[in-house]
């Protein structure tokens, strides 16, 4: 009989070397955030052969591991923390929020229940009154903390099953959806996939919805919705955009509210980066009637910057919020002193302490911080606009309200295939340059570049050089 194997816990000296290693790496990549390239610079091969191997047999020293990690991740990691990063929709993280992030790993909190983590449930609700404050929802709204943009809609959408269904005497979360009354699910033609990967997790389906349609800057139809829902016998669950993903563009939310009133159904508002708008007083008006609708996403790290993962989900009916997403069991500590169980409010139990950073990088900014980050990265959205427009054969598509901006590289004989090959060579081009990284999409049927400028670090003088790196490869890559 084999004998047992001798215990391998590493000492307390052996820990804090670890740790000592893992700051000098992050140091160093932090301090390397706005040199280029941007981009990875080894590929899938030599990645795969850097991490790969047998699993070792036997422990290895925890501050070599750190190294050796560190070593295998070289010219693999994106700086897209960076302010030369305008991919996606992506922020990075300011400092009190990066530097909180790191204690929240070391505290190693459940968010799950306050007797667990009770520094990580109050920092949790406080931080999310302090949003809901700035984003101007009502007073008393619940909120929960998600992975991520996509969990948060699921956790709202999730409330807005629970509440119509209720009304009409049927307790889903007990009963489920066989035999359930139907619910119309009403979304726009251009809404966010994460709308439809909930729906899909709700079990309402990412096609058996009605789509209303949008205008040349993506922007749901006020009209075309009305007309939608006057023509249905029962409320709707209606899902609308307060920033398009492409355009910025904001849907007309007071008369979308008006109709949606009506109708008598449920409002989600998909505000992934776009709820933001609320915090800069110079782009409120974009937002105007968001604190009627009944819930709403956001995703702290596209546009507070708060490190992975810090999904946000408001809802102004706590009770539907509570019903749609608690859950229980025998071991569970009860609670009742007013203290607030995390795991009540998000479809997990067990999960990071994610409300430290946020609570983090609200208190380093405070209103006028986080107000003039928005301002400042909008702003710098126009600057790199206007600083293409005047190049032959390309064309600023959308009206630049906010942080994104969409670009079309024309051929001069009209020809829209040779228009998609040219945008698609001008995007393909920049991203192997590495001086910026911006990606490329499609809009209403033509091929675009679509540049999004979230970061905290991001100036105008990053948008100037930015324009001028695409003024340069364009010319590298001609019409005709």
């Amino acid at each position: 009989m084999t004998a047992p194997a001798e215990p391998t816990i590493p000492s307390a000296d052996a820990t804090d070397a670890a740790l000592q290693r893992a700051v000098v790496h992050a140091r160093a990549f932090v301090a390397a955030l706005g040199d280029t390239p941007v981009r990875p610079t080894v590929g899938l091969a030599e990645l795969r052969s850097r991490f790969a191997g047998p699993l070792p047999e036997g422990p290895s020293d925890p501050a070599a591991v750190i190294d050796e990690l560190a070593a295998n991740a070289e010219g693999g990691l994106v700086r897209s923390a960076g302010p030369n990063y305008y991919g996606f929709v992506i922020g990075g993280g300011v400092p009190a929020s990066l530097a909180a992030d790191w204690l929240t790993s070391a505290w190693d909190q459940n968010a799950g229940l306050y007797v667990i983590g009770p520094a990580a449930a109050v920092a949790e609700e406080v931080a999310g009154a302090w949003l809901a404050e700035l984003f101007g929802l009502p007073a008393g709204v619940s909120v929960g903390y998600t992975t991520g943009a996509t969990m948060a809609s699921f956790t709202g959408l999730a409330a807005g099953r629970h509440a119509l269904l209720a009304r009409q005497g049927w307790d889903v979360e007990r009963q489920g959806l066989f035999g359930a009354p139907e619910i119309p699910v009403v979304v726009s033609d251009e809404s966010h996939v994460t709308i439809f990967a909930a729906l899909q997790m709700l079990g309402m389906g990412r096609e058996r919805v009605i789509r209303v349609p949008t205008d040349e800057q993506g922007r749901m139809r006020a009209d075309a919705l009305a007309g939608v829902l006057a023509g249905l016998d029962r409320p709707a669950l209606v899902t609308a955009q307060a920033g398009n993903v492409n355009t910025g563009a904001f849907d007309p939310l007071p008369a979308i509210v008006t109709a949606v009133r009506a109708n008598g159904g449920w409002l989600h508002v998909d505000g992934a980066f776009g709820l933001w708008a609320a915090a800069d007083p110079a782009r409120r008006h974009l937002v105007d009637g968001v604190g009627d609708a009944d819930s709403w996403t956001t995703d702290a790290h596209k546009w507070l910057n708060v490190p992975y993962d810090s999904g946000l989900s408001f809802v102004r009916d706590a009770a539907a919020h509570h019903a749609a997403m608690t859950l229980g069991a025998a071991y569970y500590v009860e609670t009742s002193g007013g203290e607030r169980d995390p795991y009540n409010w998000v479809p997990e139990s067990s999960r990071r302490a994610r409300g430290f950073a946020v609570w983090a990088a609200l208190r380093s900014l405070g209103r006028s911080g986080v107000a003039e980050m928005i301002g400042r990265t909008s702003d710098a959205a126009r600057t790199f606009a206007a600083g293409i427009a005047d190049l032959d054969d390309v064309r600023v598509l959308n009206d630049v309200v906010l942080n994104q901006v969409l670009v079309r590289f024309d051929d001069p004989s009209g020809d829209a295939a040779k228009g998609d090959a040219r945008t698609a060579a001008v995007v393909a081009a920049i991203q192997e340059d590495g001086s910026i990284w911006l990606g490329g999409t499609t809009w209403h049927g033509m091929r675009a570049m679509r540049l999004s400028v979230s970061n905290w670090a991001t100036t105008e003088a990053h948008a100037e050089a930015a324009a001028a790196v695409v003024r340069r490869i364009a010319g590298e890559i001609p019409a005709g």
